[in-house]
């Protein structure tokens, strides 16, 4: 599935869009693993934007940034990230706030958890 993302890079004065496609199911059929990629693919386009040259499979961490779900004035949900790069969102997504809320939150602290202590 293909859908498109606004990415805001601090500092510049004007937003870009690109299209991703990091899972083939709809939303409404995400597992948590195609959630993990959503995301990761979003932080992703964040640093391609940023850089060009970044390689598209560069692991990614599932932390030091915000988000939140929110409703899309038009309908369904967005995905809003927030790091000190910039901003990127994704969507509209035709699932319930709550139920990708949900999901974002469990993979985010699963990875966390997983991750072990860091000092």
């Amino acid at each position: 599935m293909e859908f498109p993302v606004e990415i805001w890079l601090r500092g510049d004065n004007h937003a870009t869009t690109a299209t991703i496609a990091p899972v083939p199911r709809e939303p409404r059929s995400w597992s948590d693993a195609d959630v993990v990629a959503v995301l990761e693919e979003m932080l992703r386009a964040l640093e391609r934007a940023k850089d060009p040259q970044a390689s598209p499979d560069r692991p990614v961490a599932l932390r030091g940034f915000s988000w939140i779900v929110s409703p899309f004035e038009t309908g369904g949900v967005v995905i809003a990230l927030e790091l000190t790069l910039g901003a990127v969102v994704a969507g509209p997504f035709d699932v319930p706030e709550r139920e990708l809320t949900a999901s974002i939150d469990r993979v985010i602290r699963a990875q966390r958890g997983s991750t072990g202590t860091i000092h």
